[in-house]
């Protein structure tokens, strides 16, 4: 496994600086905690690299009684799923006033896509493209979860991920390691700020490190197995991009890594973290991962478990108490140097210093200040902007949307007056009586010229097993107990009256996060049924989807006329998709995660190499399947509009570049049609020939561009060498000379080329 870490110069260009480490007081930092740690027993040590959960709902909160006897005695450090000033107060209370050292504790919580105001799931804000707002998200996220007693949020996810049986694809950017490497940058902004003395700020910790996305068979907490090229070329670059721009805290994978688990990796923890990216904060364990070494078979006991995390570099562990169990034998055994365990607890007290609890560790507890802070019309405004950005029109066949303010609409689906779903997975300290949900805002939006009649048609599924686990796991599906068959005839009665049908399918919230993969990705099968009747009615057919993650939508294309993916927008979710319907809003997302026909093609992704035997329909004995495309239905980067967009073919300011030379890529973007929209011009590059095998194409640029109809604009793009390195033979970062590809379209299917030079060497 050494061989693997052994490389790794910077793998990308660096957007932002670790600004938030620049806090106030620096200075008065170094000898403040040398005299905090000279007076700590190995105990207290301890203590401050454990973390407990409380129990905490919305109904209340409590911590178990034995975890409020740890706290007195100095050893727990940190507190997560503990939020509200009341109940935040009451527990720092605990420490900072009734033990020896009096040393705040820190609160985490999942503040995922959003805090009190749920923006879209991750993954559907990815499909923005529009790192301002997704950036300005993270940051009313931030000032939400601190008004209500939050430090620290365990966001970004930086997971890539190619799977979409995987569950938690939902949490993360997506299938593409550049893109994801600037949303994980601009999330890292957003929470922290540029000052994290500010009280409007948290720490954010990047996750899941390393390689949490690659589960073999889309199993969660499955085996990762991968090549080292593939492994630090996709995997490892949002990863690297979130450390560069500041994040403070990391968190370890579950899985293993050439049969090494997270956890107890030091090639990962420290000789990659902290020695080539330079990391300075502090790492802390998903929750229960040093006890789940037993399990992985690497640690006979939970002793050996300690032994094995603390030594690889993981400073914090996270609920299953084996820090403060065992950290203070290992110390006396010699298998925990004292100077390490110092160093360790140093850097959850810098982050604790930073944060100000030092100086007033009340500063997140001000009821005064959530009051005013917390689902404010302000941040509903921005929830409601980002829903519409995020949504993508994949299909638009006769122009049936947008939809006339006239007539009658019929509504139909489980999704059509639901809420819970509304505002996804992972939604935290949302409250999902707060959305609105798709039948309020087509009657907001419509102004009353509309007559909307509505029937459920299905329930979400008819699996009594699946119903029953969802449910048990906070799903809240309302289940009607009339047969499948009398919900779908009630459904084809009122669609019959309409001129137009609407019809909103899709997964429950809990279909999606993590624990929540799928071997199937289609929509469940008494849905479908309900679509097909739907359809026969040869009436005009709207699909709006709700779901977490790319779905597999060969029969929902073949009939449906227009589909919008509109994945789980959050608190606004209503009124977002209602503009996006009417044409108030002019549909403008793109998927960052290609939508395969079917799931034997999984994984399909715009990336893929060219085999030896490259696709051709002609020849058989060539890399394709019998019974369906090579290509995804819909792939990374599509997203249609209501207007059309032209985009010229690319402009090179040179054939010929060097290594410190810069090529300049032009092209001219004009709005054919007869509306104003916004559309994400897309660049990317392939190495034609090199000394391993590359990508058919790699995202190296967009531009998002607004233009009124008939209005065109040209459009700049820069690339140098540091674009067109990869690692080479014996895992070499290094540019090769030959010929490139340079390629811009509206998606990663459909390009326009141009060719340029690289030159390595004087001639």
């Amino acid at each position: 496994m050494k061989s693997i870490f052994r490389h790794l110069p910077s793998m990308i260009l660096i957007f932002a600086s670790a600004s938030a480490w620049a806090a106030p007081k620096e200075s008065a930092m170094k000898p403040f905690l040398d005299r905090l740690i000279s007076r700590m027993t190995v105990e207290e040590k301890a203590g401050q690299l454990t973390q407990y959960s409380a129990d905490m709902a919305q109904t209340g909160a409590s911590l178990k009684d034995n975890y409020k006897e740890d706290i007195l005695k100095g050893r727990v450090g940190s507190i997560f799923n503990a939020y509200t000033p009341a109940f935040t107060r009451e527990l720092q209370t605990l420490a900072v006033e009734k033990t020896r050292l009096k040393i705040p504790l820190i609160f985490g919580y999942d503040v995922i896509h959003g805090h009190r105001t749920i923006f879209p799931i991750p993954l559907g804000e990815s499909a923005s493209w529009d790192l301002g707002l997704i950036e300005e998200s993270a940051r009313i996220a931030a000032r939400e979860a601190s008004a209500d007693g939050v430090h620290w949020t365990f966001a970004p996810m930086a997971d890539v991920s190619r799977d979409p049986r995987w569950g938690r694809v939902s949490e993360g950017a997506g299938e593409d390691p550049w893109l994801g490497s600037r949303i994980a940058e601009a999330r890292v902004r957003g929470f922290q700020g540029k000052d994290l003395s500010s009280t409007e700020t948290v720490l954010a910790c990047v996750k899941h490190f390393a390689a949490y996305g690659a589960p073999q068979g889309g199993r969660d907490y499955n085996v990762v197995d991968m090549s080292e090229r593939e492994l630090f070329e996709t995997y490892m670059p949002p990863y690297e991009a979130a450390v560069k721009a500041g994040a403070m805290t990391v968190m370890t994978s579950f899985n293993e890594i050439g049969g090494v688990p997270s956890s107890a990796n030091r090639d990962l923890l420290t000789d990659l973290l902290r020695g080539k990216w330079k990391f300075k904060g502090f790492v802390v364990a998903d929750y229960t991962a040093v006890n789940e070494l037993i399990p992985h078979g690497v640690a006979a006991d939970e002793k050996s478990a300690v032994d094995l995390a603390f030594n690889a570099g993981l400073d914090m562990d996270m609920q299953g108490g084996l820090y403060s169990n065992h950290i203070v034998q290992l110390v006396k055994d010699g298998r925990i140097k004292v100077r390490d365990l110092d160093l360790a607890v140093r850097r959850v007290l810098e982050a604790k210093y930073r944060l100000g609890l030092f100086e007033d560790p009340y500063r997140y507890s001000d009821e005064e200040r959530a009051k005013k802070s917390l689902l404010t019309p302000e941040h509903r405004a921005h929830a409601r902007q980002i829903a519409r950005k995020s949504a993508v029109l994949l299909k638009n066949d006769k122009n049936v949307l947008p939809l006339k303010k006239s007539g009658t609409i019929a509504l139909i689906g489980p999704f059509a007056d639901n809420k819970r779903d509304q505002i996804g997975n992972w939604s935290g300290a949302g409250d999902w009586k707060q959305a609105v949900s798709l039948e309020e805002g087509l009657q907001q939006a419509s102004e009353g010229k509309v007559k909307l009649l509505k029937a459920k048609g299905a329930n979400v599924t008819d699996d009594p097993r699946l119903i029953d686990f969802l449910n048990e796991h906070g799903g809240n599906l309302e289940i009607d107990s009339r047969s499948p068959q009398k919900l779908i005839d009630e459904a084809l009665a009122v669609a019959k009256k309409a001129d137009v049908i609407v019809m909103a399918l899709g997964e429950s919230q809990g279909m999606s996060g993590e624990a929540a993969s799928r071997s199937r990705i289609r929509l469940p099968e008494n849905q479908q049924e309900l679509l097909k009747a739907i359809a026969k009615l040869g009436k005009p057919v709207v699909l709006v989807l709700f779901n977490g993650r790319p779905l597999a939508l060969e029969l929902e294309t073949a009939l449906a006329h227009s589909i919008l993916e509109t994945w789980f927008l959050g608190t606004e979710a209503g009124p977002a998709i209602a503009a996006l319907l009417f044409g108030d809003e002019n549909p403008s997302g793109k998927l960052p995660m290609s939508f395969p026909v079917n799931e034997g093609q999984i994984p399909v992704y715009y990336s893929m190499k060219n085999t030896g035997r490259p696709f051709d329909a002609k020849q058989k004995y060539t890399s394709k399947y019998l019974d369906v495309s090579n290509e995804a239905l819909y792939p990374f980067g599509w997203g249609l509009s209501y207007t059309k967009f032209e985009i010229s073919e690319p402009k090179l300011s040179t054939a010929r570049i060097k290594l410190n030379q810069k090529l300049n890529v032009k092209v001219t973007v004009a709005n054919v049609g007869d509306r104003d929209g916004e559309e994400v011009v897309q660049l990317y590059v392939r190495d034609l020939v090199s000394s391993v095998t590359r990508p058919l194409k790699q995202l190296r640029g967009y531009q998002k561009v607004f233009l009124k109809k008939g209005e065109s604009k040209e459009l700049s793009f820069e690339l140098s060498a540091e674009d067109l390195k990869f690692y080479g033979k014996g895992m070499k970062w290094m540019a090769e000379a030959g010929e490139f590809q340079v390629m811009v379209g509206a998606n990663s299917r459909d390009l326009r080329a141009a060719s340029f030079h690289l030159v390595t060497t004087a001639r």
